[in-house]
């Protein structure tokens, strides 16, 4: 099964220095039939400001990710982490039993991004923050595992949960192809272009909720980036 959720159908708000769309609820966005999605919480498509951003606030149990399409975000938190993390990179934080962090675009261009949360599988463990490169020839017509907490990935940022991150970029008229595992929960955005999923077309910032699939063909329309959530 595959859901559809068009962009222009997604919650949202617009805060002047921060524009947010809610795949899922979140904050003053509550849709009771888009709370989580497995152990996927949240994925908010987010456009902040040049020289504006979150300022100090505190997270715990869960596992944050950062994805950035356009711009860059620079990180500051209490364990005295700091770090800028560009366009196609991504970062991870691990909340644990808690942590206080800032993020801000201090370029003189928007940033644009996408912020995952996934639950982690057990409350507490110390906090931590880690960031790296990805670059997109890399995952060229093919997914790279961007987050991980599979026992059969490794080359990627670690997550607590049993869950993965992944992208690709598709030229136009080839297909990017992902297995899936019996009782998983896929969430795909494409972040740039357009793409049919199994047959079911989005176009840039649309999701699809997926669930049921053993697997997926990933067909660009025109040259695309996607993001995809295995979650249990």
């Amino acid at each position: 099964m595959i859901e559809k959720r068009p962009f222009a159908g997604l919650g949202g708000a617009d805060h002047g220095w921060l524009k947010a769309r809610h795949h899922f609820s979140f904050a003053g966005y509550r849709d009771p039939l888009r709370m989580s999605w497995g152990s996927l919480r949240v994925w908010n498509d987010d456009e902040i400001a040049p020289n504006s951003g979150f300022p100090p606030h505190p997270h715990a149990d869960m596992e944050i990710i950062t994805y950035v399409r356009e711009g860059a975000i620079t990180h500051k938190d209490s364990l005295g982490n700091e770090g800028r993390t560009g366009a196609g990179d991504v970062q991870v934080m691990s909340a644990g039993t808690g942590i206080r962090h800032a993020e801000y675009n201090l370029e003189p261009e928007t940033t644009r991004l996408f912020q995952i949360w996934i639950e982690p599988d057990h409350p507490g463990g110390a906090p931590a923050w880690g960031a790296r490169p990805f670059p997109k020839a890399d995952r060229a017509g093919r997914f790279v595992t961007l987050a991980f907490g599979l026992p059969e990935d490794g080359d990627a940022l670690p997550i607590r949960t049993q869950a993965r991150v992944a992208g690709a970029t598709i030229k136009a008229g080839e297909t990017a192809a992902y297995d899936l595992a019996p009782g998983r929960h896929a969430y795909l955005v494409a972040a740039a272009g357009s793409v049919e999923v199994n047959g079911v077309r989005l176009d840039t910032r649309d999701g699809a909720a997926i669930t049921g699939e053993t697997g997926l063909r990933v067909t660009a329309l025109e040259d695309a980036e996607v993001v995809l959530v295995d979650a249990a």
